[in-house]
């Protein structure tokens, strides 16, 4: 009986060539695996980088108002800010949740309070009925805006002798807390926590 052995080495070349194209397909997709978290790690560091930076005080007290002053103060490459949004955090860390949905004060309305001792005045700065937000806005590297803000009042549910002033003394060593989302192109959002310590403030 003849081997075709033509027929053998034909097929055993094309096994070969089956083989390395598998390898080369498998090299080709670990190059590209090994590419792509280096480009996300190269990404994440540029992103870490050009974290937003801040310079915030409370200035120019006169009784129960005052000026948040906010400078985007670099980095510089970083150029510019195409939206800064501005929230106020509760200055403790106290959850508040309402465990009888049906009475009062309701969920929202803890959560329209400010717990802390400023909040933004409503009707200036595009800031919300309860002082909680400002309406957002751009900025660029050195450059900042005021904003105007004013002492925070007790809840509408609370009651007691000498409310305000038992609510004024229960923060006034606490920090007025931020929160400040940034956005710039296509670039991942930053989220930035910031605190401006009440207790350094002139009184």
């Amino acid at each position: 009986m003849d081997i075709p052995w033509a027929e053998i080495a034909s097929t055993s070349a094309a096994a070969l060539s089956a083989v390395a194209a598998v390898g080369a397909w498998k090299a080709a997709t670990r190059s590209n695996s090994t590419a792509e978290r280096v480009e996300a790690i190269e990404r994440d560091r540029w992103h870490a980088d050009l974290l937003p930076q801040f310079d915030i005080r409370i200035e120019r007290i006169e009784g129960d108002r005052a000026t948040l002053d906010v400078q985007l103060t670099g980095p510089l490459p970083l150029c510019s800010l195409d939206n800064v949004e501005i929230s106020i955090a509760s200055s403790d860390d106290q959850e508040r949740v309402n465990r009888l949905p049906q009475s009062r004060p309701t969920q929202d309305d803890i959560d329209t309070q400010v717990w802390g001792p400023w909040r933004f005045t409503h009707g200036a700065d595009g800031a919300d009925v309860g002082g909680n937000t400002v309406a957002p806005m751009s900025l660029q590297v050195g450059r900042g805006r005021p904003f105007a803000i004013e002492r925070t009042r007790p809840p509408f549910w609370m009651e007691g002798p000498e409310l305000d002033e038992t609510w004024r003394e229960r923060w006034r060593e606490k920090p007025l807390r931020l929160h400040l989302r940034c956005t710039r192109g296509d670039d991942k959002p930053w989220s930035i926590p910031y605190a401006v310590d009440e207790a350094r403030l002139p009184q």
